[in-house]
């Protein structure tokens, strides 16, 4: 007989009894009243009246006039960015978040096998629990050649809290051969996901994507949400840093129910982390779009659960981890109290836990150290077609597009005419492979950018990038290498603001408190410059990223995403 037997049949007494509140029962996706009973750390009973379990030792929480639900689960993010996961997961616990499955998309292209280790080893010891998915963007050799060899990132899959294969663009795996088809094949064997980044995906190259994937949070209409569905993949919908698109899920929810679809954050940088939320945000913006509340409480507990196979998550059915919140507010989401493996960690606005520290590699902490030889930022006159060259247009969020322009020549060199919005930018390789060289453009789009911004945080790519003009371009990347990685805004020679990001240069081991102030002084500075995108940082950080069309940067020149191939400065 378990230990949770004797409790449930009421011949022993519980360590927790929350009473009298609505319990969702995820599965039904219906609120129930019933009591909650709790055994070390998993839930041994749901009576209707928990009386009998409740001895002399017994904590007993009153749960009248709240929901009891599971804790969330965020079904996909990414923690190895912006900020490091044990200096900031107590704010994601206040919202009711008990669990996340993540990429490794900030540590693995620099340290591949290493950096999901790591990554591991960090959270592994946290009242969170913190699942993850292997890299696949050492493989892909889509633009550059490919750093890694597929044996030692498929043996990951065997770690119990791999759940899967990261996000894949469908660029790098629809019509073509890839080294990430032995990560896919592993990871079926393994009855584990693969993750997609079907952004822009649709009828027959959906399909094909679908023969590889599992799931995609990339749908920004209903329409895209529904044609996931109907070819077996699981919708991920997201609300966070980067984008909402909790009005898709609500369109959507109407036709296909809430059974395949999940919800996420996609990542939530610091300022919003401290000054909105994390789970508990999702879950309310899809109450708002219409979804039912015990669906999407389901969405953000059960779904998750059963996609990436978390052992006994997801649900408080008895057997299951004793991860639990009360909710006074269904329409507000107001989290007051959550219970981590039946430990009290939150309650009435009292956290219990608190940031932790974790000690890298060496190596973490020295990873940035590119060129800032001149030469890196020269762009020589010749390359032009009759004055023309190619040239990244950025457009809005993640999106850019290609252009032609007229570059000023000076000394034999086409240079910069910030008071025209046109920029030089540099990508530079950061790789441990690597030789800290690159490769030097132009960019539209940013507005009359006078100086320059550099940063090592950048998308899928070990590398810093830098926009601006002049010198200062220069200055911005010396700054990043001096802090180890991180933003640096320069103009006429001074660095005005900055933020490192010293563990494997993505990563600040600052207060979370302290680096979301910092990520507010870089965007007012690099708006003093003259800047007037309307989130200037995420369009800097994703002109390397290939999973949104249309041209952005490699360390060869620039990568032509529909066409597939590297293409230089001088126009076709």
């Amino acid at each position: 007989m378990n230990e949770l037997q004797p409790v449930a049949l009421g011949d022993e007494p519980a360590d927790l009894v929350i009473r009298n509140g609505r319990v969702l029962m995820p599965e039904l996706c219906e609120f129930q009243a019933r009591d909650v009973v709790v055994k070390n750390n998993r839930v041994a009973a749901l009576p209707e009246d928990g009386t009998e379990s409740i001895g002399d030792e017994t904590t007993v929480i009153n749960a009248s006039d709240r929901v009891v639900t599971p804790g969330f689960i965020d079904a996909h993010t990414h923690i190895d960015l912006h900020q490091t996961f044990e200096n900031a997961y107590h704010y994601a616990l206040e919202g009711g978040t008990t669990t996340v499955v993540t990429e490794v998309s900030g540590f693995g292209p620099t340290f591949g096998v290493e950096g999901v280790e790591q990554l591991l080893a960090a959270t592994s010891y946290l009242p969170i629990r913190v699942f993850a998915t292997v890299p696949p963007q050492p493989l892909i050799d889509t633009f550059e050649p490919a750093r890694a060899d597929a044996e030692s990132l498929t043996d990951l899959l065997g770690d119990a809290r791999v759940v899967g294969v990261g996000e894949t663009d469908w660029i790098h795996a629809v019509g073509r051969d890839s080294p990430t088809e032995e990560l896919y094949e592993r990871a079926h064997l393994e009855g584990k996901t693969v993750t997609g980044h079907g952004a822009g995906c649709s009828g027959e190259k959906l399909q094909a994507f679908a023969t590889i994937v599992d799931d995609d949070h990339e749908s920004i209409t209903g329409e895209d949400i529904i044609e996931r569905v109907e070819n077996g993949i699981h919708a991920v919908g997201r609300c966070g840093s980067i984008r909402d698109d909790m009005a898709a899920v609500g369109e959507a929810y109407e036709e296909v129910g809430a059974a395949e679809i999940s919800l996420s954050t996609d990542g939530m940088w610091p300022r919003e982390l401290i000054g909105e939320g994390y789970m508990d945000v999702v879950v309310r913006r899809a109450i708002e779009e219409g979804v039912a509340p015990a669906d999407a409480i389901r969405m953000a507990t059960l779904n998750p659960a059963r996609h990436f196979d978390l052992p006994n998550l997801g649900s408080l059915a008895p057997g299951n981890i004793a991860d639990i919140l009360l909710i006074d507010d269904l329409e507000t989401v107001n989290v007051t109290t959550v219970i981590n493996g039946g430990e009290v960690v939150y309650n009435n606005h009292e956290t219990t836990v608190a940031p932790r520290s974790y000690e890298y590699p060496d190596h973490f902490y020295d990873s940035v150290n590119v060129s800032t030889d001149p030469e890196e930022f020269r762009v020589p006159a010749d390359v032009a077609d009759d004055g023309e060259v190619r040239a990244i247009e950025y457009r809005e969020g993640l999106i850019s597009g290609q252009t032609r322009v007229r570059p000023p020549v000076e000394d034999g060199e086409l240079v910069a005419a910030p008071e025209d919005g046109l920029l030089k930018v540099t990508l530079l390789d950061r790789h441990p492979d690597g030789d800290g060289t690159g490769f030097t453009g132009f960019v539209t789009g940013f507005g009359p950018v006078e100086g320059a911004v550099a940063t090592s945080l950048v998308w899928e790519t070990p590398g810093v990038l830098a926009l601006g003009s002049g010198e200062d371009l220069r200055r911005a990347v010396a700054h990043v290498n001096e802090m180890g990685g991180g933003w640096a805004v320069v103009r006429d020679g001074d660095v005005v603001a900055e933020l490192p990001t010293r563990i494997a240069g993505v990563c600040s081991d600052l207060e979370v408190e302290e680096t979301a102030k910092l990520y507010t002084a870089i965007e007012s500075a690099f708006r003093s410059l003259g800047t007037d995108v309307e989130r200037p940082m995420i369009g800097i950080q994703t002109l390397t990223f290939p999973g949104v069309p249309s041209l952005k940067l490699s360390f060869s020149g620039y990568a032509d995403i529909f066409s597939r191939e590297i293409v230089g400065l001088t126009p076709e």
